[in-house]
């Protein structure tokens, strides 16, 4: 028999303040355009996503605001960490996405980075912004629950 290719996935890094945030409506991967010594960085974990977002530019979308820390032993390569990174989706994926982007409320938020066979992914989420009262409403719902599992436990 044939193996299965399982697909295997490694966290890089995460935004959970995304899911705090916002109402998350669907998901989708797109890979990312990395320089030099980008790919090292990630690796080692030196990046964060808890300020960024992404947009659409002449039919081509990129995420902004993502923090990708300097590799130390890349001196001259290095890139500056702030720049704006291309990510690569379909065409169809893209129209799909500035239609939903054209309600009011709407934004790309990346939820994680992650790693399938070597090549660094981006998992965005198209989202709609929370108010104060539901980021609330969220936190007791959370509260209740671990009480929940806390009396069940014995």
């Amino acid at each position: 028999m044939a193996k299965k290719k399982t697909k295997k996935t490694n966290e890089l890094a995460s935004n959970r303040k995304a899911r705090h945030d916002y109402f998350i409506e669907d998901s989708l991967e797109a890979g990312l355009v990395l320089v030099g010594t980008e790919v090292k960085s990630i690796r080692k974990g030196s990046v964060s996503l808890a300020d960024a977002y992404a947009s659409i530019h002449k039919d081509e979308v990129y995420v902004e605001n993502m923090h990708i820390a300097p590799y130390e032993e890349g001196n001259r390569f290095n890139v500056d960490p702030l720049r704006k990174r291309k990510l690569l989706l379909h065409k169809k994926e893209i129209q799909k996405l500035k239609k939903s982007l054209d309600q009011k409320g709407k934004t790309l938020v990346p939820l994680k980075l992650y790693l399938v066979r070597g090549r660094v992914k981006m998992e965005l989420g198209l989202a709609q912004g929370k108010k104060l009262y539901d980021k609330r409403q969220a936190l007791r719902e959370k509260e209740v629950n671990k009480k929940l599992r806390d009396l069940t436990k014995y």
